[in-house]
C-alpha cells in the first residue's frame, strides 16, 4: 500500500487500487475526492480559494489546485484522461470550516463551499456525500482498494 499525501493547493489522481490518497488540515478549505469503483480511479483536491477569476489569474495558471474553479477542472481532467467514467464517478467533499473566522468576515469555507456545489449543479454531477462547515479541521482520507472515504478528526474516525 502507498500513501499519497495531498498538500494544500494540491491534487492526485491515480489508478493503483494500493494507494491510499490523504490530505491533512482541512480548515476552511475544501476538500474533494472523485472515484470510479469501475475503473479503480480515483483522486483528491484540496484547495484553498473558491475562484481565481476575482482573485489571482497568474497564480491560477501557476497552480490550478489553489482554487475551487480551476481546480475541480483539473481534477476531472486527469480522472477522465486515467479512464473514469463521469456516469460512475462518486464525488465527496470536506472541509469548508470557519477555523480562524468566527465572526464570518471572510467566509472563505462558505465561499469555497457555495462555488463547489454550483459548479456541481451546473455540470449535472451529484454530490454522494459531504462534511463541511463547523469549526473543526479535518483529515480526508480516499482508499483506492474499496472507494471508502474517510474523515478523521478529533481523534475519530468515519465513513463519509
Amino acid at each position: 500500500m502507498a500513501n499519497i499525501t495531498v498538500g494544500i493547493s494540491d491534487l492526485a489522481v491515480t489508478n493503483k487500487p494500493d494507494d491510499v490518497i490523504i490530505t491533512y488540515s482541512l480548515g476552511s478549505c475544501l476538500g474533494v475526492t472523485v472515484y470510479d469503483p469501475q475503473a479503480f480511479v480515483g483522486g483528491m483536491l484540496h484547495c484553498q480559494l473558491p475562484t481565481c477569476s476575482t482573485e489571482d489569474k497568474t497564480k491560477a495558471t501557476i497552480n490550478p489546485a489553489m482554487f475551487v474553479d480551476t481546480g475541480m477542472a483539473t481534477l476531472l481532467k486527469k480522472f477522465f484522461e486515467l479512464g473514469g467514467s463521469k456516469s460512475r464517478m462518486i464525488i465527496k467533499a470536506a472541509g469548508c470550516a470557519a477555523i480562524l473566522d468566527q465572526n464570518g468576515f471572510f467566509r472563505i469555507g462558505e465561499r469555497n463551499i457555495t462555488l463547489f456545489r454550483k459548479l456541481m449543479w451546473k455540470n449535472g454531477i451529484i454530490v454522494k456525500g459531504s462534511e463541511t462547515g463547523g469549526d473543526i479541521s479535518r483529515t480526508l482520507v480516499l482508499e483506492m482498494a474499496t472507494g471508502r472515504t474517510l474523515i478523521r478528526s478529533r481523534g475519530q474516525e468515519r465513513e463519509l
